[in-house]
């Protein structure tokens, strides 16, 4: 039976549409899209939403975890699972489970087991693939990341990589200036995985040679990469001088300041901003003492540092950075929701399917009020989170 969804503010790539209405197919396809006065007559199970804003599900192509589960430790295949249950309650309809390892082969297993459940099938949001944030960085700017899980780019470790994640590897975090890594870069490019420059003391002129070659995708601009400074503009000032590169950012209002935010949208635009968490295990709990990558993580406030200072990951929700880039940075609310919906499609090659209201794409959307509060979210057409 088709769903109807009436009475809604439907946010549309380039407006956000009143008196909207949305209907969804028994296959979980959207089948109409607009204005509710120009909805035809349809069977199905009508549900008013009061006004409320209907937006594409949230994408998060950056996450380590959250509600306690860490990907990686512990039983991944069942902190997969109930990562998958809980976040769609923050209108993620999506994401890459962003993982390293100690070893080739501790990596390799850890990739072999996400490729079984995202082969069956999550329960919640969709498994879209794997993030490989590691083990190919430079050590001087490791941020959070373990310093013994740190190593220079590998031919034969990428084919290891590859072979185990039968197509499931979409991302892949490596520092250009490394021995051999703009080899290494070419080989995941090849296999269409896209590659992006982070955890880097790469210059300026480093960071553009790459941008111009494998180098697509920037990991959270900003951090753990060399700043913009006027007679040395590093690997941000290649971000912001670029034409192409698309780049990740934590707004959470930790990571980086709401003015700097405003600086990469009015330099590479909003098409070419991905919102992204960077989340660990302690996304969605209290202050606390937690862990990442076996070193001891304090949240207080909601930041998550190391015992001496560094910050650790983030306790985001992609709601929240939503939130953030329209009522801080400014950001109009389409513009924002775009950065969390259609371009981190993009980025994973999955904007066929995912990412908009169009008519035809898969009815993965999340149903929220003008703060980015959560009501309902749905995959595939299918209630997955609801408080209505």
């Amino acid at each position: 039976m088709k769903r109807i969804f009436t009475n809604c503010q439907l946010i549309l790539s380039k407006e956000v549409l009143p008196h909207g209405a949305i209907v969804i197919d028994d296959q979980g396809k959207i089948v109409f899209s607009g204005w509710e006065s120009k909805m035809p007559e349809i069977e199905g199970e009508k549900m008013d939403l009061e006004g409320r804003l209907v937006s594409p599900g949230f994408i998060d192509i950056h996450v380590h975890g959250g509600n306690g589960i860490t990907f990686g430790e512990g039983d991944l295949a069942e902190g997969l699972v109930d990562y998958s249950k809980w976040v769609p309650s923050s209108g993620v309809t999506g994401f890459l489970t962003s993982i390293t390892g100690s070893s080739p082969e501790e990596l390799v297993e850890k990739i072999q087991v996400l490729v079984v459940e995202f082969e069956k099938g999550l329960p919640g949001a969709r498994g879209l693939g794997i993030h490989l944030e590691g083990p190919f960085m430079n050590i001087e700017k490791k941020g959070a990341q373990n310093p013994d899980w740190i190593r220079n780019p590998s031919l034969e470790e990428t084919e290891m990589y590859l072979s185990a994640g039968k197509g499931w590897i979409k991302q892949v975090t490596i520092a250009p200036e490394l021995p051999g890594a703009e080899k290494v870069a070419a080989r995941f490019s090849e296999a269409g995985v896209t590659v992006a420059i982070g955890h880097s003391t790469a210059d300026y002129e480093t960071a553009v040679k790459a941008m111009d070659s494998y180098w697509t995708l920037v990991t959270h601009t900003y951090n753990a990469q060399t700043g913009f400074h006027h007679r040395e503009p590093g690997i941000v000032g290649a971000v912001l001088t670029s034409e192409n590169v698309t780049a990740e950012l934590i707004a959470d209002l930790v990571h980086v300041h709401p003015g700097a935010m405003k600086a990469l949208v009015r330099c590479v635009g909003s098409d070419r901003v991905v919102l992204v968490t960077d989340a660990m295990e302690a996304a969605g709990l209290p202050d606390g003492v937690y862990h990442l990558l076996g070193a001891k993580v304090i949240v207080k406030g909601g930041k998550a540092t190391q015992e001496d200072g560094t910050i650790a990951s983030s306790t985001a929700l992609v709601n929240q950075c939503v939130r953030n880039m329209n009522q801080a940075v400014g950001v109009k609310l389409e513009d924002a929701v775009k950065m969390a919906s259609i371009n981190p499609t993009r980025v994973i090659g999955v904007s066929e399917l995912l990412g908009s209201l169009e008519i035809g794409k898969q009815a993965d959307l999340t149903v929220v009020d003008e703060d980015l509060n959560v009501y309902m979210t749905m995959v595939n057409g299918e209630i997955v989170y609801s408080r209505l």
